[in-house]
């Protein structure tokens, strides 16, 4: 059997021996020393007492459950060298320093007890305790078997928090919002398990929570949190949130009409959505559609296409069992326009036209007039109907709270007329002459010149617009002599025909009156030549009476009777000279 440094040494120096052994029964404690270790980590111990000048050898003990020593490391200062114990939990751990100073490598749960170094000299052992302490940092805590639902009214297991492998262990404390949860018995139950693993020494902490849920734990985020001592002091790690599902049942049902706008019109689609506040909301609901009997089974949506006025009403919803329902009135509004006459309408001038436009509306209506593109101040009316009111009207109505909801119609009015024509002249400062023939008449009717006597047709003519059913067309002509011009106006309805004489003098002319005249026109200048041998004739006789008088009552028979000779040859002469002018 091998001998031990020790066992040498008291051969050689029996009061050592007696000094050591002493040591070893009476195990003097020169205070105690405390080294707290992570769990993995090396274990440092120094031998804090300090090496003694006359120092033989030192060693590192440790006590076991029953305080036995169990020497685990020996170094001689003669020899400088150092020797392990066959120790088999330390084999391969230990490292003892030249200041006596222990190293324990890999420290495990099993470290955690008290170690002794050792010193001895020629007179004296010194022993120098330490305590050793192990912490091991759980893991995260996590929430494990969590529950698919929570269910109001009904305790249940939500889950369980567990913290693994802890030394020491730990305790775990239930939160919901970031508060703590309080046990309440019937509503909130907890239940903490604590597992040692015999090998390695470390805990697993189990906490379990039953619990009742309410409506407003809908969207609560519930954690749990391990409180454990590590070497700096208490210490704590959460873990991640959970948010369960929390099923009630509906309370209340609701019936809401979707669309994109505020107000709903014929032709439109009407799409009903029913709600129920429950968790899970219900999936199928009863509909009751206005002029159903029954209602009608269908999912949380009814849709309607092209809804007309009689879909107005009330619409309800209900849970398949009836059990409650809820309600909302709909109203499809809708606007008619009625436009008499419409169309293309024709008519003759100076007829008249009675116009209608009448709507028919869910709503107080606008309604407005349109005359090719211009907004109408009045409604049109029509007792004498000229060329100016053809033309394209439109009656437009709308409802101003609907959007979308306008209706127009069309009436284009046409009114005809035979061709009307007035005939003006004008005499300018060069001897020229401008006749105009002002035409009115629809469908617009083709205008020739022509002049007597030789029906030659004059081409050279001016035209204006054709505005509301009247243009006119001009020439200007210098005469040599007397004509007369005809203005032919013919469209589908007839032919018309007027002539104005023009003369050759240069006199002032001024225009016809106002009006139109179809028969031939009478030449100003011929009607002042009438009223100069008319006035020439009038003269004429007051003259001879005067003279007839004078002869009378101064001359006898005989030269009454020369005298009358006289006076009818001058009378003659008189009548040739009149007849001069009028030809």
């Amino acid at each position: 059997m091998m001998e031990t440094p020790a066992a040498a040494s008291c051969t050689h120096r029996p009061l050592l021996c007696l000094l050591l052994l002493a040591a070893l029964c009476l195990r003097p404690g020169l205070g105690l020393y405390t080294v707290n270790a992570v769990y993995g980590d090396t274990i440092v111990m120094p031998c804090s007492q300090g090496v003694p000048n006359d120092l033989m050898f030192g060693k590192w003990k440790y006590e076991t459950a029953n305080n036995s020593p169990v020497f685990i490391a020996f170094r001689s200062t003669t020899k400088r060298q150092v020797q392990y114990d066959d120790v088999a939990e330390y084999k391969g751990r230990l490292s003892l320093s030249e200041n006596y100073t222990l190293s324990i490598k890999n420290a495990r749960i099993s470290d955690e007890r008290r170690f002794v170094c050792m010193l001895v000299t020629e007179d004296n052992v010194y022993e120098e305790p330490t305590v050793v302490k192990v912490f091991k940092q759980p893991s995260q805590p996590e929430i494990i078997h969590p529950a698919n639902f929570l269910e109001t009214e009904k305790l249940k297991m939500l889950g369980e928090c567990i913290a693994r492998e802890s030394y020491p262990d730990g305790n775990i404390t239930w939160y919901k919002n970031g508060n703590i949860l309080q046990p309440v018995e019937g509503v909130v139950v907890m239940t903490l398990q604590k597992v040692v693993d015999r090998s390695s020494g470390l805990f697993t902490t189990t906490s379990s929570l039953q619990y009742m849920p309410t409506k407003k734990d809908a969207n609560a985020r519930f954690a749990c949190k391990v409180t454990y001592y590590g070497p700096s002091g208490q210490e704590e790690i959460s873990s991640e949130p959970v948010v369960f599902d929390v099923q009630y049942p509906t309370a209340k049902v609701t019936i809401k009409v979707l669309s994109q706008r505020n107000t709903i019109k014929e032709g439109d689609n009407i799409t009903l959505k029913c709600s129920g506040n429950g968790n899970p909301p219900p999936q199928e609901f009863l509909f009751y559609i206005p002029g159903e009997p029954e209602g009608i089974r269908s999912s949380d949506t009814y849709i309607m296409t092209d809804v007309r006025r009689n879909a107005t009403g009330e619409y309800k919803c209900s849970l398949i069992d009836r059990s409650m329902e809820d309600s909302t009135t709909i109203t499809v509004h809708y606007l008619d326009l009625s436009l008499t006459p419409s169309g293309e309408v024709t008519k003759q001038i100076g007829e008249d036209l009675p116009v209608s436009c009448t709507i028919s509306s869910s709503r107080n209506a606008t309604v407005f007039w349109i005359k090719d593109n211009t907004r109408m101040q009045t409604s049109p009316s029509f007792s004498s109907l000229q060329y100016k009111d053809a033309g394209n009207y439109i009656c437009e109505t709308t409802l101003q709270e609907v959007e979308g909801l306008k209706k127009r119609k069309t009436l284009t009015l046409i009114v005809q007329g035979k061709p009307q024509i007035r005939m003006t002249k004008k005499t300018g400062s060069n001897k020229s002459k401008t006749i105009i023939c002002h035409v009115e008449g629809f469908p617009k009717p083709a205008v020739q010149w022509t002049t007597t006597g030789s029906g030659s047709i004059i081409n050279q003519t001016e035209e204006t617009n054709y505005i509301h059913g009247s243009f006119s067309s001009k020439i200007v002509i210098s005469p040599e002599e007397n004509v007369t011009l005809t203005c032919i106006a013919e469209n589908q309805l007839e032919r018309t025909v007027t002539s104005m004489n023009v003369s050759a003098i240069s006199i002032p002319e001024y225009d016809e009156p106002n009006g139109y005249d179809n028969s031939e026109k009478v030449n100003d200048q011929a009607k002042l030549i009438v009223g100069i041998v008319v006035g020439l004739l009038l003269a004429a006789l007051v003259a001879g009476g005067i003279y007839w008088v004078y002869v009378k009552k101064s001359k006898t028979p005989s030269k009454h009777v020369n005298k009358d000779l006289g006076n009818i040859e001058e009378n003659k002469k008189l009548e040739e000279n009149n007849h001069k002018p009028e030809a």
